[in-house]
């Protein structure tokens, strides 16, 4: 299991735990204190060994922002959202929430290339990814005896996560599964903005695009400016499609850390004026200012939003 350093705040160790899923455990303890992390535990050891190149008939990850740090951190913001969900009084199980946490372990599976598969990296499946993952997912558990109703509440899921899917179009099984897809999508999004080394990585999301033959930047520097319009973009997603679920943050994070607001949503914003901040004022020399090192430095030298 993948250590992270400790931070100073709160909110950075919301962001980056010791070790991420025994802070899941404690989190989704927090609702059901009785919950079995047994199944939940065997499916993210596996998807560990999958991504690390140990898993029989699969390469290992060689995308370097949908890695494996990426969906630890997603997993890590369903548990949060599935904590303030039960502390806003959502009907929520133990099985829909353990089945919720399997979605987010398996929802990138699909940038994993198979064994015989020599060509570029997994990042050519960047518009096919969520099938290949639902692909993948179906094959797991089937083997490992889950009925088929389970299954598809995970498919249902992972659909959640494609930035452009309806939520009115995908056939969910309930209203609980549908909140689970709702609280997935947000994850995914929460977890990779939030996170300290989300604007180091943004280089390697851009090469992840080219490969796949994404032509909507013309160049790195062109993504990089247009990041805060996607910022923008997710926001309004949260809301219009999402269900507004990133509304059940500031419950958690009050109960687990004794602070009122929206740590995740902070971060990003922060992660954001760091960026324009950056781009604006190191024009030629921007690569070494986004690494997460060099983060503290440059956030004490900006006094407003850029």
């Amino acid at each position: 299991m993948e250590n992270f350093p400790q931070y100073q705040t709160p909110g950075d160790y919301a962001n980056q735990p010791a070790d991420i899923f025994e802070e899941v455990k404690l989190i989704v303890r927090l609702a059901f204190p009785k919950f079995d992390f047994q199944e939940v535990k065997r499916a993210y050891l596996d998807i560990e060994r999958l991504f690390q190149g140990d898993y029989p008939g699969y390469r290992s990850c060689n995308t370097g922002y949908h890695d494996l740090a990426h969906t630890q951190a997603c997993l890590l913001e369903v548990a949060k959202l599935v904590h303030g969900a039960y502390l806003h009084g959502e009907g929520l199980s133990e099985r829909g929430v353990a089945l919720g946490l399997i979605s987010a372990i398996m929802h990138d599976t699909g940038y994993i290339q198979t064994s015989d598969d020599m060509s570029g990296t997994g990042g050519k499946y960047t518009l096919i990814h969520i099938d290949r993952s639902i692909q993948f997912m179906r094959g797991y558990m089937t083997a490992k005896g889950y009925p088929g109703e389970e299954i598809k509440f995970c498919e249902n899921c992972l659909k959640c996560t494609g930035l452009q899917v309806k939520m009115a179009e995908i056939p969910f099984l309930s209203a609980e599964n549908e909140l689970m897809g709702k609280i997935l999508g947000t994850a995914d999004l929460l977890g990779q903005m939030s996170d300290p080394h989300y604007l180091g990585k943004l280089p390697e999301l851009f090469r992840e695009f080219k490969e796949a033959g994404i032509q909507d930047y013309a160049s790195e520097w062109e993504f990089l400016q247009k990041t805060p319009q996607f910022w923008e973009f997710t926001q309004k997603r949260f809301v219009n499609e999402l269900g507004n679920v990133v509304r059940f943050l500031k419950a958690h994070f009050k109960a687990r850390w004794g602070v009122d607001r929206d740590l995740d949503q902070e971060a990003i914003q922060r992660n954001i004026d760091y960026l324009q901040y950056v781009l604006k004022n190191y024009p030629t020399n921007y690569h070494s200012y986004l690494q997460s090192d060099n983060l503290l430095p440059i956030y004490t030298q900006i006094s407003t939003p850029c």
